[in-house]
């Protein structure tokens, strides 16, 4: 009986094109490097899938059947063909792609891995477009596993064996004021910080203070938070307008100075600095364009951050 041909191991095309082009077993083993038995065994699943013998004995040779002398041709085509995309997966150059990459991230995280990240592209592959999209704190696995996005920059996460991660850097916070704000010009301490009104982002209306557990290990009431935003840049922009203060990661911090009459000061607590993570699939570790963009992202947060690379 014929096998269907969605059952079939590519790899027996190697032993048909062995077998034909050494004429016998023996040989077909020794260029393959696999024993004489497993040859023999793939040649009988051959026979068997294409309901013909193949090659039989004549003397101490194997002889091409009239199916075989026919194929043959076709198969080595298709063999050399494989050949060459896998040459090319290994002398891959980014300069001929032409794609669009989906990032699953925050707007924070845009701002610092996006700028240095177009600015590589446009050197190096200038046909490829990126799109960011947001991916909710507990689909990060699915959105990777489905194919939804190439690759997440994110905290560090919780995440299963099929999902790759990888620390970028780590970042610390600082808190923004506006450049007039009563408080400019002097040195922060944490009885002020408290004192002042504070905007907070956040996509969930009722979420916790993040830093609550900061204030309660110090023995410290919680601040005030009379504005909850969806985006950075919008608290910022109110921040800038108002006499209340914005604590976020400081590379984004600084980044806003650049577009808003704002001031950096030093959040005046330790708090442990905020990894950056990338994650990806399993299945694309070894991917060629995959492998290039990681590199690409890496080098992106080491500029935008100062982080030292590993």
């Amino acid at each position: 009986m014929v096998l269907p041909t969605s059952r079939l191991d590519l790899n027996l095309f190697r032993v048909m094109d062995a077998v034909y082009e050494h004429g016998g077993i023996s040989g077909a083993a020794r260029h393959l490097h696999l024993s004489q038995p497993a040859v023999s065994h793939a040649l009988t699943r051959l026979r068997r899938a294409w309901g013909d013998p193949l090659f039989v004995r004549q003397g101490n040779r194997m002889v091409p059947t009239e199916l075989t002398r026919r194929v043959i041709g076709e198969v080595q085509a298709h063999l050399r063909g494989l050949q060459s995309l896998m040459g090319q997966a290994d002398t891959f150059d980014p300069a001929t792609l032409d794609m669009t990459l989906r990032l699953g991230m925050r707007d924070v995280l845009e701002a610092i891995t996006l700028p240095p990240l177009m600015a590589r592209l446009g050197e190096v592959a200038p046909h490829v477009k990126l799109a960011s999209v947001r991916v909710a704190h507990d689909a990060l696995e699915q959105v990777l596993t489905q194919g939804e996005v190439d690759l997440v920059i994110d905290r560090q996460r919780r995440v299963g064996r099929q999902i790759k991660g990888v620390h970028l850097a780590d970042e610390t916070l600082a808190v923004i004021m506006r450049m007039g704000h009563p408080l400019a010009g002097r040195k922060l301490d944490l009885a002020a910080y408290l004192k002042q009104q504070h905007v907070m982002v956040t996509l969930q209306p009722d979420q916790p203070d993040p830093l609550q557990a900061v204030w309660a290990a110090m023995g410290r009431g919680q601040r005030e938070v009379i504005l909850r935003c969806q985006h950075y840049f919008a608290a910022a922009n109110v921040v800038a307008h108002s006499d209340t203060l914005l604590t976020l990661p400081r590379t984004y911090a600084q980044e806003l100075t650049r577009a808003l009459p704002l001031r950096v000061c030093e959040l005046p607590v330790p708090v442990p600095p905020l990894g950056i993570w990338m994650y990806w699939h399993a299945e694309r570790e070894a991917d060629p364009v995959h492998v290039w963009l990681r590199e690409s992202l890496k080098q992106g947060v080491y500029v935008s951050t100062g982080a030292t690379r590993p």
